[in-house]
């Protein structure tokens, strides 16, 4: 990115930026702005682990020693992103901007000159910079030892094609640049902050290790009372995990809704079931593996609700159809025969495919009737119309956080995984995607390309070939397309690189 600046700049002497430029640095900015947040959310989670380790007996001991350091390292970079905000809006107010958050001239050359070359910000900035960087290092010297080569803040003064001979810092990055340039280089060093922060945080996480319980062996499990009910009548489910120990009690959900445990380490879900039909209950069993580390096992609970006159609609897959797929289900007239047997629906289409089997396909969310005819007599059974979920993009089997660096490099690009849906087959396909990276590797040049497509191009290839430990990739703007061929927009991945 600076090699660019330095490439405008050399080229529009007549000082006059176009539009394209300035998106471009617009965009960038606004990666950077992304990957910033999704950071400090990571950063965030450590620091509520910290809390977590230190009520726990068997961490606190050196969860009170390394809490304390990473506590440290969050002021500081607090500190020194405050700073870089602040100087952000000193700077679009020098450029014009008269409200907060109004507009201000973007391609103005004298506001950063001003500002940071001219006026003291800049000397102030690498200062606080320096400082920054040798407070990281010097809370522990174990930190120290492990990063004083490779912490994301390259201070050194980058070489310029300068015609006034100076080489100062200040200089190299902000004499005669755009505003919306040096807004993105102040957003460049905000990232580099956050990074650095984020590698000293889970150093000191790392260092408190894992919680170590020993077990035999141990199963989840999940069952009903019955599985053919009449409506009105009680659902009962049990779910839990054998060989139970105290420090692994599991914890249990059903469809999202926690479910708490009895004095046998049991729980027990109890609810009255509705219409006839076929019905299925997600359970999600958690629990502490003998590593310290938690799993989670779904289990997937069917159930039968009968009908007084004895028609029943099953749906072969759950109780739900989704819009964009051909939803298989067998309608049936009880102790009437198929041709006595007649369906139909609202908010859809439903075709017949043979003896008691059918093909439902819906487009609009909320909610269809399914009306059942057996010998003049008409049966309801109500289905929700669901879109298909969205996927998660990932890299490899990663949606991000850290991962080794050959380990990155050697991925062929973005997919789409959709995860524990019911209908096997569904597939999404990655259509677009931009890839941002910063950090070591990047210091003075942070790179981005727009990629088309669900592999990376040339242009993200070469990108990803010089990432190396301390880099970070941030992939952003993805979009998806599924099996209703609309476009969807996914969240954005960031991955440290060690």
């Amino acid at each position: 990115m600076i090699n660019l600046m330095y490439l405008v700049l050399t080229a529009l002497l007549a000082l006059n930026v176009s539009s394209e430029i300035l998106n471009a640095f617009k965009t960038v900015n606004n990666s950077l702005v992304n990957a910033n947040g999704i950071i400090e959310s990571k950063n965030e989670s450590i620091i509520k682990s910290f809390e977590n380790k230190l009520k726990d007996p068997k961490t606190a001991q050196l969860a009170s020693l390394w809490k304390p350091k990473a506590d440290q390292a969050k002021g500081l970079a607090d500190g020194m992103f405050s700073y870089i905000e602040n100087l952000k809006v000193e700077l679009m107010k020098e450029a014009g901007q008269t409200t907060p958050g109004g507009a201000y001239k973007e391609d103005n050359l004298d506001a950063a000159t001003r500002l940071i070359v001219d006026g003291p910000k800049g000397k102030e900035l690498i200062s606080k910079l320096t400082e920054y960087k040798n407070g990281l290092l010097g809370i522990h010297p174990d930190i120290n030892k492990e990063f004083q080569n490779s912490l994301p803040i390259d201070l050194s003064v980058p070489a310029t094609n300068n015609q006034a001979g100076r080489k100062d810092w200040a200089y190299a990055y902000f004499h005669m640049t755009p505003t919306i340039a040096a807004i993105t280089m102040l957003s460049k060093f905000e990232n580099d902050v956050k990074n650095s922060e984020s590698l000293v945080l889970d150093y000191c996480h790392r260092k408190i290790g894992e919680v170590q319980v020993v077990y035999d062996e141990f199963q989840a499990f999940a069952g009903t009372n019955s599985q053919y009910l009449m409506p009105g009548q009680e659902l009962v489910i049990t779910a839990g995990v054998g060989a139970f120990s105290k420090a692994a009690k599991p914890s249990i959900t059903v469809d999202g809704s926690g479910v708490g445990l009895n004095a046998e380490g049991v729980a027990e879900y109890k609810t009255k079931v509705g219409g006839p039909g076929t019905y299925t209950k997600t359970v999600n069993i958690t629990y502490v593996k003998p590593d310290g580390s938690t799993a989670t096992i779904p289990k997937k609970v069917e159930y039968t609700v009968g009908s007084p006159t004895g028609a029943s609609v099953s749906a072969d897959k759950v109780k739900v159809l989704y819009i964009g797929l051909e939803n298989p289900l067998t309608i049936t007239g009880g102790s009437a025969g198929d041709e006595k047997t007649s369906a139909s629906m609202t908010n859809g289409s439903l075709s017949k495919v043979g003896a008691g089997k059918y093909i439902a396909k819906v487009s609009t969310p909320g909610t269809t009737t399914i009306n059942v005819t057996v010998e003049g007599k008409t049966t309801p059974f109500e289905f929700r119309v669901k879109r298909v979920p969205d996927p998660v993009a990932m890299v490899g089997q990663s949606s991000g956080g850290r991962i080794p660096a050959n380990a990155f490099k050697a991925q062929q690009g973005v997919r789409a995984d959709l995860r524990d849906f019911v209908f096997e087959g569904v597939k999404f396909e990655i259509t677009s995607f931009l890839v941002y990276a910063t950090g070591t590797g990047f210091t003075e040049n942070a790179a981005f390309n727009q990629n088309g497509g669900a592999y990376f191009n040339e242009a993200s290839k070469k990108i990803i070939d010089r990432c190396r430990p301390g880099s970070t990739v941030v992939i952003d703007e993805i979009r998806a397309k599924g099996p209703d061929g609309t476009p969807r927009p996914l969240p954005p991945m960031a991955f440290n690189l060690f």
